[in-house]
């Protein structure tokens, strides 16, 4: 297997020099707790590449609420943000499925992301057959 990470476009990101985490987007945060074991009873891939379910929505809107030090923040905020990636098409829902979402992997760059243990990440991994060269 070679090993790939994603890249989001530039006005995706937030300076490094950011002060604080306060900074950090909604889907990176779900990246980030997508990659951390510990919150798989919380958020998880599933399905189709790139699919997620966030199998406690007031959890992760709790924990999305404490990094953004917005303690009334709920699930009905927090999906209101998410629809707000759907234009930039970062994600979308998954139709028929409740609490379920998926990146769209194929619109970003394929390249070096640190953040993401690909160890842990299934969904991340693309494979080479022969003499083709994965883009």
């Amino acid at each position: 297997f070679r090993q790939k990470c994603i890249a989001f476009p530039d006005w995706a990101y937030k300076p490094e020099s950011s002060p604080g985490s306060r900074q950090i987007q909604l889907w990176h945060f779900i990246l980030e707790l997508l990659q951390k074991e510990e919150y798989q009873g919380v958020i998880a891939w599933q399905g189709d590449y790139g699919e997620f379910v966030i199998k406690d929505p007031d959890e992760v809107a709790r924990l999305w609420g404490l990094r953004k030090c917005k303690p009334h923040m709920n699930y009905d905020k927090l999906s209101r943000a998410l629809r707000y990636y759907y234009n930039k098409r970062i994600l979308h829902k998954t139709k028929g499925k409740r609490f379920t979402y998926k990146f769209n992997f194929s619109k970003v760059v394929l390249v070096n992301y640190p953040l993401l243990d690909m160890a842990s990440s299934p969904f991340l991994l693309t494979r080479t057959q022969g003499n083709e060269r994965q883009e």
